[in-house]
């Protein structure tokens, strides 16, 4: 898929942000990093964007968590966030920084793209981004992309949080007992007038004669 790269003379009209517009610079455009992860690959996944504007300000930070992804499939879905965002805020001009090879590779059509799940995620990318009048985006070292990994990373601790929270909740409880009586016999206990579910954990306190 082709990259609209940005044109050397001002074509873009700076966007207004903070109270008034920028008129500095000729461009008006977002500039994103973004991050995507999954712990187990697949396993819990999350992702987290960081947008400025063109001057280096900052516009909005996005994570989100996706429950069981793999890595490369968290990495597009960040791709595929900020490209949204930009286009319902009316830019069309972006730049991205991303630290996933892979797909920078592939939105630029140096790799191929063979998996069937990131095929559907690359073609509503590349969708996304034949909107743009101008777009490009960079391959960056890990190290440069610190902020928007530490969103993604906070997005799958709390998704993780969250899902254990709820799944601890609908754990099934057996009713209040104070006391239940029984007697040992060949070495197992014998529940007298009482019964409780499998799995139940109880303390023994022996009773004297």
């Amino acid at each position: 898929m082709p990259i609209r790269p940005f044109p050397k003379n001002g074509e873009f009209l700076s966007k207004e942000f903070f109270g008034g517009p920028n008129l500095s610079t000729p461009f008006g455009y977002l500039v994103a990093r973004i991050d995507g992860g999954a712990r187990g690959n697949p396993g819990p996944a999350g992702y987290g964007a960081v947008i400025e504007d063109e001057m280096g300000r900052s516009v909005v930070k996005l994570s989100s968590y996706l429950g069981k992804q793999t890595n490369n499939v968290a990495e597009y879905s960040a791709l595929i966030a900020v490209l949204k965002y930009a286009a319902k805020h009316g830019f069309s001009a972006m730049k991205v920084y991303s630290d996933s090879e892979l797909m920078v590779k592939q939105i630029l059509g140096e790799y191929k793209v063979n998996n069937p799940a990131l095929k559907q995620l690359h073609a509503q990318a590349s969708k996304l981004i034949d909107d743009f009048e101008a777009f490009e985006i960079r391959h960056v070292p890990r190290e440069q992309n610190r902020e928007a990994d530490l969103l993604a990373n906070r997005a799958m601790d709390l998704g993780t949080a969250k899902t254990m929270a709820s799944a601890s909740a609908t754990m099934p409880v057996a009713d209040a007992v104070v006391e239940v009586r029984g007697t040992v016999r060949n070495g197992v206990v014998i529940l007298e007038g009482a019964s409780l579910p499998e799995g139940t954990v109880v303390a023994v306190h022996p009773l004297k004669r």
